[in-house]
């Protein structure tokens, strides 16, 4: 929109009568001084050390963010916009729209095997929704469609999250524990007034939105002159107001601290808005932000809403704002929207205005001055049926040539939650700081305003030495710490522990459990956005390198809180969907496949999932002993070894019985009985006979530690003829074979038949004195897999297939070997470098990322799967933090490095400091 008459500003017209910004459009308003494009660049031209130079894979290249920035027309490129992160034009659309997947992908061959399983589960979906009325934890019927406008979410661990598209909309909303609301509210907006010598020349939404409410409002914002760019905890969205000359830099900042677990819990964001006079007028600048009471669904229903304004000053800073009240059980909350006040500023707002009415009086109050009328005292609660909202505004005088400031914040207090089953009460982690009450929105207003300059510093501390590692892709840098926001935005919960509600005769040989969840809390993520479980333990296997790394406390309280769950059973018999089989919910002395569904009483009621009895599955005890390891190997916390080394010997003497014929080597069931759980495995396998070699090295590792000689014996005897038996009936010359079988997949090439050696590696074993799995083996599958499941699958661009026949076809044989596992091939790049192939580690990884974040439009939402062309499965989903197993390869990599006696300088991965756990290289042995 260019300049406009103020007399026409407030008048609501139509919206095909406004001014439209599509470049066909002949009435588009550009002026000259505006229009221009420049290519974006955001990369640098390293590549990782390797001895391939002819093809560096840092390398500028247009892809980085050319396709995605190439609508845009401005010049602008915004205040203190970092170079690396992920950038988009708002005036961007994305070509390839894909599909869930649905059963109708299924081949026939397939859909043949599985046609009990559909059976039951129409029927169990059946009765889950028309009889409970309840959602499924997997509902295969209504996946959740194709959005491709997420950007970074708002909110701290724990406390619920809200996303914000790249676009500007409020879209993705998680409150309530654990359930997502895909709405985009119209009324969540920033809208920005101008005024020259106290006349307003400008004043727009800055949304491209052309809603069928608020219609007295000027929609329909021009996304050529607009960008947005996110590296996750912190994302920019740049406006260039053509014909004002006038530069408005949103940075968003949430509270996402590694090792901090006071500020990282707080479920608050900050909006900060840096204003740039471009021209030589003194200007008066407001932005104002808009908030809906609510998200206008059938929460809001009942009424009673209500919102009020408040103003707090302690220590000096004064914060005013708006309370909007939603009382409406189970989860009652306030939401407040605030601004900082300043002597530079002035804070206005407007309580209640009728979010789904034209909006004129609103438009107009501020469209009059610049302010709004502020009325004292709170709304009428709504009466049924009826929507509220409220704005807050924030004015500031801009001299020719100058810059201002104006910040807001975003906060939430549900401090007192239930669960579906509306069982147990659970208060959330941000209430040991702030109060159960429910009446800390003021201060955590305040709070978030007066410290998010600190917070800044340190995420800056915290992201620099990877950001300016000149040997790191851009791309990587992008995808390292935006994938984090799982870790917030993956329906997650952080609770208070209560002493008296952990059963005593269970802890007791456990001494530090308590203190571990008293101090840390309970920490709770799902599966996935789509598959509702909390702390799926076979995904949450690749996705925990995130964990350990950044917040390790976390880690150790869930692997305490699935060792309490491991001792524990339920009896209680159930059908399972794939077999059909009537089995127990859960045994003793196994890991469970998950801690519960957050619409039913999660960790009261464990193994939400039901499609296979996990008793028998062979994966998830194994991934225990590993994860132990790994957790005491990077922590150096010897007290957790101890309390975890009862319940590891259980869960290992509980999968000694998948050794039928006792070579030392566990055999698959004939069934999908490990994490693929859609692909058959029979006999000895990669996978999972891996995962035993490896587990069995490192109950050694801690026989030793625990002066347990019998045991470390026992153990190294197991490992001895396992050993043999792997490589006689897997090794076959150039990888280790899928599985056993008589069937033709036997043979297929798994990217994943590593997996044993990629968390020894992590751990510091695997090699030398350590060594299970011959390296020259390792490195050659490596390369097979390279070969054939990377470069021979759509030519190299997409990642890496899950299954590939040996003469370069992808496996069909199942629903998911022909799949692409994004978690699963972070987890391969890894293991590529930590066995010196860098430059393919870096090579097989970024297929995922370009194909997700720049191809498929699924930023903040990486699928747990997608195949070669069409379709994508589970949206937003655990496994895809497994990218910071490739950071802690890098670091290990370089500790190796830098711990020779001589090191050829200039060639090293990063040289300044380490980050993730502070104890990871210092206790790089366990001794």
């Amino acid at each position: 929109m260019g300049t406009q008459d103020p007399g026409n500003m407030g008048t609501g017209v139509p919206a095909s009568e406004q001014i439209s910004c599509a470049k066909e459009d002949p009435q588009v308003y550009c002026p000259e001084e505006t229009v221009g494009t420049k290519d974006v660049q955001v990369t640098d031209c390293k590549s990782p050390e390797d001895n391939r130079p002819q093809k560096e894979t840092g390398c500028c290249n247009p892809e980085d963010s050319g396709q995605l920035m190439a609508s845009y027309e401005g010049k602008a490129m915004g205040y203190q916009v970092p170079p690396f992160g992920w950038r988009i034009c708002l005036a961007h659309e994305f070509t390839e729209k894909r599909k869930p997947f649905q059963a109708n992908n299924v081949s026939l061959r397939n859909m043949i095997k599985h046609i009990g399983m559909g059976l039951r589960y129409l029927q169990w979906w059946y009765r889950k929704t028309q009889v409970e009325k309840k959602t499924p934890f997997i509902d295969m019927i209504n996946s959740v469609p194709l959005r491709q406008i997420y950007g970074c979410p708002l909110g701290g661990i724990g406390g619920g999250t809200i996303t914000r598209g790249w676009r500007g909309q409020f879209c993705r909303w998680q409150l309530n524990p654990g359930m997502y609301q895909h709405r985009t509210v119209i009324a969540d907006q920033f809208t920005v007034c101008l005024r020259r010598e106290g006349q307003t020349v400008y004043q727009q939404v800055l949304s491209l939105e052309r809603p069928s409410v608020l219609r007295s409002w000027n929609w329909g914002l021009c996304g050529y002159f607009a960008f947005y760019h996110a590296l996750y905890p912190r994302a920019w969205t740049v406006y260039q107001l053509p014909g004002q000359n006038v530069t408005l830099t949103c940075r968003q900042i949430t509270p996402i601290l590694p090792h901090d677990y006071q500020d990282s819990s707080l479920p608050v964001g900050v909006f900060v808005w840096d204003v740039e006079n471009e021209g030589d007028e003194a200007l008066d600048v407001s932005i104002m932000f808009s908030m809906r009471n609510g998200l206008g669904g059938g929460d809001d229903a009942p009424g009673g809403l209500w919102n009020e304004p408040f103003c707090l000053e302690h220590g000096g800073e004064t914060v005013q704002g708006l309370l909007l009240h939603h009382p409406t059980l189970p989860n009652p909350y306030t939401m407040a929207v605030a601004a900082r006040v300043t002597a530079d500023t002035t804070v206005t707002h407007i309580t209640a205005f009728d979010p789904d009415s034209t909006g004129q009086q609103v438009w107009q109050d501020l469209l009059q001055d610049g302010q709004l009328d502020s009325p004292a005292g709170q709304s009428t609660p709504t009466q049924k049926g009826v929507g509220i909202a409220g704005a807050v505004c924030v004015s500031s005088k801009l001299r020719p040539r100058g810059q201002c400031r104006l910040e807001f914040s975003l906060a939430w207090d549900m401090p007192r939650i239930l669960f579906g089953a509306k069982g147990q009460v659970h208060y959330r982690r941000y209430t040991r700081f702030f109060g159960q009450d429910g009446d800390a929105a003021p201060a955590l207003s305040h709070y978030a305003l007066c410290r998010y300059a600190e917070w800044e510093e340190r995420i800056s501390a915290w992201q620099s030495p990877v950001l300016d590692d000149r040997s790191l892709p851009a791309w990587y840098k992008s995808a390292l710490f935006n994938e984090l926001y799982f870790l917030a935005d993956g329906g997650t919960v952080w609770l208070e522990v209560r002493e008296d509600s952990l059963p005593e005769e269970l802890g007791r040989n456990m001494c530090h459990l308590c203190p571990t969840l008293r101090d840390y809390g309970r920490f709770g993520y799902l599966e996935g956005q789509e598959y509702r479980m909390y702390n799926t333990y076979d995904v949450h296997f690749y996705a925990s390198f995130a964990l350990i790394m950044l917040w390790p406390k976390l880690e150790l309280s869930l692997q305490y809180d699935m060792a309490l769950a491991t001792l524990r059973e339920d009896l209680t018999r159930r059908r399972y969907l794939m077999s059909g089989v009537m089995a127990p919910v859960k045994r003793r002395n196994v890991i469970p496949h998950d801690i519960g569904d957050p619409d039913d009483e999660p960790w009261l009621r464990v193994n939400a999932y039901l499609i296979h009895d996990t008793a028998d599955w062979k994966d998830l005890n194994l991934k225990f002993v590993l994860q132990v390891y790994r957790d005491y190997y990077l922590t150096g916390d010897q007290n957790f070894l101890k309390d975890m080394w009862p319940v590891c010997l259980a869960v290992m003497e509980s999968e000694m019985k998948f050794d039928k014929d006792h070579d030392g080597l566990i055999e698959n069931g004939g069934y999908a009985d490990q994490t693929y759980d859609g692909w058959v495995t029979t006999g000895p396998s990669a996978y999972c006979g891996g995962l035993w070699l490896a587990a069995v090295a490192v109950m050694v590792q801690m026989a030793a530690l625990c002066g347990a000689q019998d045991i470390q014996d026992k153990f190294s005897s197991i490992l001895h003829r396992g050993q043999e038996a792997y490589e006689r009936l897997l090794w076959n010359g150039r990888y280790y074979n899928y599985d056993s079988s008589s069937q033709p997949q036997s043979r297929s090439v798994m990217s994943d038949q590593c997996a044993g050696q990629w968390f020894l590696k992590a751990c510091g074993l695997g090699e030398g004195e350590t060594e299970v799995f011959p390296t020259p083996h390792v490195v050659r599958a490596l390369q097979t897999i390279f070969e054939l499941n990377v470069q021979a699958f759509a030519g190299g661009a997409m990642g890496a297939v899950n299954g590939m026949q040996p003469h370069g076809v992808p496996d069909k044989s199942s629903v998911q070997s022909d799949e692409v596992w994004v978690g699963v091939v972070y987890g391969l790049a890894a293991t590529m470098i930590q066995e010196g192939l860098t430059w393919e580690g870096f090579q097989t990884a970024e297929g995922c990322y370009r194909t997700v974040w720049e191809r498929l439009g699924l930023a903040f939402q990486t699928p747990e799967a997608y195949c070669q062309q069409r379709v994508f499965r589970s949206l937003a989903y655990m496994r895809p933090l497994s990218i910071w197993a490739m950071q802690l390869a890098l670091q290990q990599q370089q500790h190796k490095k830098a711990s020779r006696p001589k090191v050829e300088q200039g060639t090293g991965l990063r040289t300044g400091p380490m980050f993730g756990p502070k104890e990871a290289m210092a206790n790089v042995s366990p001794e």
